[in-house]
């Protein structure tokens, strides 16, 4: 994996930090990218004997994405991976009490920020010499089954895997090839809740168990290493007892 480069949205917390730390263990150059520079810095810290390219960016800004991937370009004239990680949630309400603000800014961040990253990144793997690459998007298992008052979120995720199938499907002629891999109860500072107690389907409040999120990360390292005639289109990774299958 030498000289290959990685792009990971949400790169200063959780499950993008995790990324970033696997990839950079088997060699990949990094681009972290967030909206704070602070933790992305404090990212870069952790992966040790790899280069690495801090660049602040809100993903759902069109010319912050391009920028971003003008730095990418110019820096390192290539990229191999995208992770498709970075996302927010909204209160936890009906869709009746949901405002549009907190509607529109999960879908700006969530799903608008993921098409840009494609799109900015299948135009690099689409030109670049050697042709080809791979983008991995942050499906969560809300991709296939959603929580009580999660409609924003469970929305944007759904629409995830169909931008997972569509870039797969597109792909194909230039050697890009898309995963997605769907997330349940990674144990990140968003999982605290989990632990306390979370909304059922039952309407009961439960605690859920969740999994060290550098299982996460090594996930991703995982189909990182395969070549790009291979692909691994879902992968689910979870806590072995949280309530999904058979949710509620």
């Amino acid at each position: 994996m030498t000289n290959k480069i990685a792009l990971i949205t949400g790169a200063g917390t959780g499950i993008g930090r995790s990324a970033a730390r696997s990839l950079a263990k088997i060699g990949y150059k990094l681009v972290l990218v967030g909206r704070r520079s602070e933790p992305l810095h404090e990212t870069s810290s952790f992966c040790e004997n790899t280069e690495t390219l801090c660049v602040p960016t809100d993903v759902s800004d069109p010319i912050q994405v391009k920028n971003l991937f003008d730095q990418v370009n110019n820096r390192f004239c290539r990229l191999d991976l995208l992770f498709n990680n970075a996302g927010i949630g909204t209160p936890p309400v009906g869709i009746d009490e949901l405002t549009f603000e907190d509607w529109n800014n999960c879908v700006k961040v969530n799903l608008n920020g993921s098409f840009l990253c494609a799109k900015h990144a299948f135009a690099m793997m689409k030109a670049q010499d050697p042709l080809g690459g791979r983008i991995i998007n942050n499906g969560s298992v809300s991709a296939h089954s959603p929580r009580p008052k999660t409609v924003a979120y469970t929305a944007t995720k759904h629409a995830i895997t169909g931008l997972t199938k569509s870039l797969s499907l597109d792909g194909r002629e230039f050697d890009i090839s898309c995963s997605q891999i769907d997330i349940g109860n990674a144990d990140t500072d968003m999982a605290t809740k989990f632990k306390i107690g979370v909304p059922q389907a039952s309407g009961l409040i439960s605690p859920e168990p969740v999994f060290d999120v550098e299982h996460c990360g090594e996930a991703i390292a995982f189909i990182a290493q395969f070549p790009l005639r291979t692909n691994i289109q879902f992968l689910t990774i979870m806590a072995t007892k949280m309530p999904f299958i058979g949710r509620g």
